[in-house]
């Protein structure tokens, strides 16, 4: 038995007046339609904060200023598993462009569950939850 591929994977956790930036996968992504916060894979020899700046670049056309490591978890898919950092980030930059993404909002916590994440987005939804 070959062992599973690992991915590293960054997502922002970007708060603005007590609501949270999410985004949701263009239909002909992998597990498409589904909402996440801004996220994308690490590159080879990249660091985490250096792989979300370019993420959420190339994704909406805005800045962001990436701070401290809030969450990481460890999901299993069939095919690969996902190693996932979630950073606590800052929006440098207003005007969001959805480039790669099929759409975005700002939602507040108690709204989250109005809104389906795959499953390695829902466990840091749910100790996002938790934490508050």
């Amino acid at each position: 038995m070959s062992e599973k591929k690992s991915i590293r994977v960054v997502a922002a956790e970007i708060e603005r007046d007590g609501r949270f930036l999410i985004t949701q996968r263009r239909p002909t992504a992998t597990l498409p339609l589904l909402w996440e916060f801004p996220s994308g894979r690490v590159e080879p020899g990249e660091r985490d904060e250096d792989a979300l700046v370019r993420e959420i670049r190339e994704e909406m056309d805005i800045e962001v200023r990436v701070g401290k490591l809030s969450m990481f978890l460890k999901h299993e898919y069939d095919e690969y598993s996902i190693d996932l950092c979630v950073y606590r980030c800052e929006l440098v930059s207003e005007n969001i462009k959805p480039r790669k993404v099929h759409d975005w909002r700002w939602v507040r916590a108690d709204e989250m569950d109005q809104y389906e994440f795959p499953p390695a987005d829902a466990q840091t939804i749910e100790k996002l939850l938790r934490g508050r």
